[in-house]
C-alpha cells in the first residue's frame, strides 16, 4: 500500500509542452485515508533534478530516506493525477515536514486555504 509523501517512480509517457513525462520520480500527495481505501487513482507531484528556484517548487537533498540521488524539486505546479497502475517501484518517502510544505504550495497554487 501507498503512504502519503512516498517518492515512486511513474511512467509518465510522453510529455506535451513543458509538462513532466517519460520514466520519472514523483511524490504521493493524496491523503492517507484515501489510499487507505485502495484508490486505482492518485494525485502526485513529479519530482525533477532540474531546480528552477520558482516559488512553487520545494528542493528536496536527496538522504536514505526519501530514495533521491541527486538534490531535486517538487514542482508543485505540475500536480496530477495517474493511475496507480504507472507506479513501478517505491523509492523512499519524503517526511511529514516536506509533504507538509508540498501542500501548503498547493494550496496556495488553488487559492485554497489551509
Amino acid at each position: 500500500m501507498l503512504t502519503s509523501g512516498d517518492v515512486v517512480e511513474l511512467d509518465l509517457v510522453l510529455p506535451e509542452g513543458r509538462e513532466a513525462g517519460f520514466r520519472h520520480p514523483a511524490i504521493v500527495i493524496t491523503a492517507q485515508r484515501v489510499l487507505e481505501a485502495a484508490p486505482t487513482v492518485i494525485q502526485v507531484v513529479p519530482v525533477s533534478t532540474t531546480i528552477r528556484g520558482f516559488a512553487s517548487e520545494i528542493t528536496i537533498e536527496p538522504d536514505e530516506a526519501n530514495g533521491l540521488d541527486h538534490p531535486s524539486a517538487a514542482q508543485c505546479q505540475h500536480i496530477r493525477a495517474v493511475s496507480t497502475r504507472r507506479v513501478e517501484a517505491v523509492r523512499g518517502n519524503v517526511g511529514s515536514g516536506t509533504l507538509s510544505q508540498i501542500r501548503e504550495i498547493i494550496g496556495l497554487i488553488l487559492d485554497i486555504s489551509t
